[in-house]
């Protein structure tokens, strides 16, 4: 038996940053964002013998364990030998993982973590664990920023378990997922609407993570304003998109943009400012770097009589243009038999 996982990467429209320690224990975070058709897979086989082995088509990589090994991390599939050290402690099965993801880890889609939510999937899956979708979006985030101590936010794991148009709370230590209910047309129109520019260059969003966490300890004045602007914002777009208001929703995207940046120097480049400026120049109402900054994604809403003309603007300086629609289903197992 072949047991596989697939979970959705996201975009995040606004809010990433505030679900980051100590900000969101602090003052609360909010973050609202969807799940795409693009995935992080995961497949896991038997052996017959007490070996495991983990192949990352991602970074060619085939590593080679015992069941009795003691996984030290030592940065190399550290997220593979912590979901391993916490849900098969003792194990003595023999098992062949094989993992890949459909955008580069440092891509702003958050696909480290959803990475760790399709392997926690496998062995759930395997082992019948009886792990609520909470449950389990609380375990990849505490294996991914606690036991690796790998800076980052709350955000990923639970829009990777859920799937979906999400508005989620973060307080100290927890997270409460508030699925949106949006009527088909309103959907269909900001699909129509947005576009999706890869800047050619991934980012280690640690570094910036690290970066932002400071200036908010120092208590700088204007990163704290920015951070909490973030949130009214972010509230503000939820309202509007649920009210179909996405000419507003498209505007307060460049808020949120201009907010976002105050937060670290590191967030932005001159080649990521010429490709949002060159959007703008061209018609988009708003957009954002998606993730930590610094590379990635570049999230762009158009008119739609504009869109094509921004893409080819866009891909004219180095950037490419990505086709996505939205997903709806979060994490997804299944087992395959011979």
């Amino acid at each position: 038996m072949i047991v596989r996982s697939k979970a959705p990467l996201r975009i995040s429209f606004c809010g990433g940053g505030t679900d980051v320690s100590p900000y969101m224990e602090e003052r609360g975070g909010v973050v609202l964002s969807a799940t795409i058709d693009k995935y992080a897979f995961a497949s896991l086989r038997f052996r017959n013998d007490q070996n495991i082995t983990v192949q990352s088509l991602d970074y060619d990589i085939v590593a080679k364990y015992h069941v009795d090994d003691d996984l030290e991390y030592n940065g190399e599939l550290d997220l593979v030998k912590a979901v391993l050290r916490n849900m098969c402690d003792g194990n003595k099965q023999g098992l062949d993982f094989f993992m890949h993801s459909d955008a580069p880890p440092g891509s702003g889609l958050g696909s480290s973590s959803t990475v760790v939510v399709a392997l926690i999937g496998l062995i759930k899956h395997w082992q019948r664990l009886p792990l609520t979708s909470y449950e389990l979006a609380d375990l990849a985030y505490r294996i991914e920023r606690v036991d690796l101590k790998i800076k980052g936010g709350m955000q990923d794991q639970y829009a990777a378990v859920f799937g979906g148009f999400n508005f989620i709370e973060f307080g100290r230590n927890s997270a409460i997922v508030n699925p949106l209910r949006i009527e088909t047309d309103i959907i269909n129109e900001l699909q129509y609407n947005l576009l999706l520019c890869y800047t050619g260059r991934t980012r280690l969003s640690a570094n910036i993570i690290t970066t932002q966490v400071d200036n908010y300890v120092r208590k700088e004045a204007e990163v704290v304003a920015a951070m909490d602007e973030l949130k009214d914002i972010t509230i503000d777009m939820k309202n509007a998109l649920l009210q179909g208001r996405l000419d507003d929703f498209g505007a307060l995207l460049n808020d949120a943009w201009k907010n976002k940046k105050k937060m670290a120097k590191q967030i932005t480049s001159s080649s990521i400012d010429m490709l949002y400026e060159t959007a703008r120049e061209h018609g988009a109402l708003g957009g954002k770097i998606l993730g930590a900054g610094g590379g990635g994604y570049l999230l762009l809403y158009c008119p739609f009589d504009r869109k094509h003309i921004i893409a080819e603007q866009l891909e004219k300086r180095g950037g490419q243009v990505v086709e996505f629609t939205f997903d709806y289903h979060g994490l997804q197992t299944w087992e395959v038999r011979p």
